[in-house]
């Protein structure tokens, strides 16, 4: 099994994490996951990323990652759990894990949107953390229709599998930069990468 070491290698040109075709998020910034699958969104980020992924859970959620589920999408042995005690010391290990700049990925698990000027804090960490090296991207999962104030972008995912075929529902709810959008994304099987599809 193959280790990930913490490192602040050196950034390579380009700004974006590609997902998939046409579907790009921006580095260094902090974006919103909602919907039912939002947790598989932030392991495809997961799949693309390099190096570790650092994930902030609550110490009172009794929903936990399992390594057989991380395993379709990406290597278990990459990911650092922490699991804070209240929502600030959420959003806190957030801040720091993005200024640290090790962790090309951050998550955070919270249980509602956080306010603009937490996330504004969330941006300026996330740019701290790109000095060194690639700048690290932040994902804040929010249950519902989201709502995070001041984010860079916010992402819903619905499953829409049909039999063994593994389908999913995104939409692009909103970006500072971009139009709404949508996509229907396939995984022909465990591990492989996301490709668009027709419509089921």
């Amino acid at each position: 099994m193959s280790t990930h070491l913490l490192n602040r290698r050196r950034y390579r040109p380009g700004t974006t994490l590609k997902v998939t075709e046409g579907l790009e998020l921006s580095l260094g910034r902090a974006h919103e996951a909602c919907g039912p699958a939002r947790v598989s969104f932030a392991l495809w980020l997961a799949a693309v990323s390099p190096g570790p992924v650092l994930w902030i859970s609550a110490a009172w959620s009794q929903e936990q990652l399992n390594p057989a589920g991380i395993l379709e999408f990406a290597d278990p042995s990459r990911f650092l759990f922490a699991r804070a005690n209240s929502r600030d010391d959420q959003l806190w290990a957030l801040e720091e894990g993005l200024r640290a700049g090790v962790a090309p990925l951050v998550v955070a698990d919270l249980d509602h949107p956080p306010a603009l000027t937490p996330v504004r804090r969330l941006h300026l960490a996330a740019e701290q953390g790109g000095q060194q090296g690639m700048p690290p991207l932040a994902v804040l999962l929010t249950p519902g229709e989201g709502g995070a104030a001041g984010i860079e972008s916010r992402w819903q995912l619905h499953p829409s599998h049909q039999g063994q075929h593994r389908i999913w529902h995104l939409q692009r709810l909103r970006a500072r930069s971009l139009p709404p959008a949508s996509w229907h994304l396939q995984q022909e099987a465990p591990g492989q990468p996301l490709r668009p599809c027709p419509p089921p």
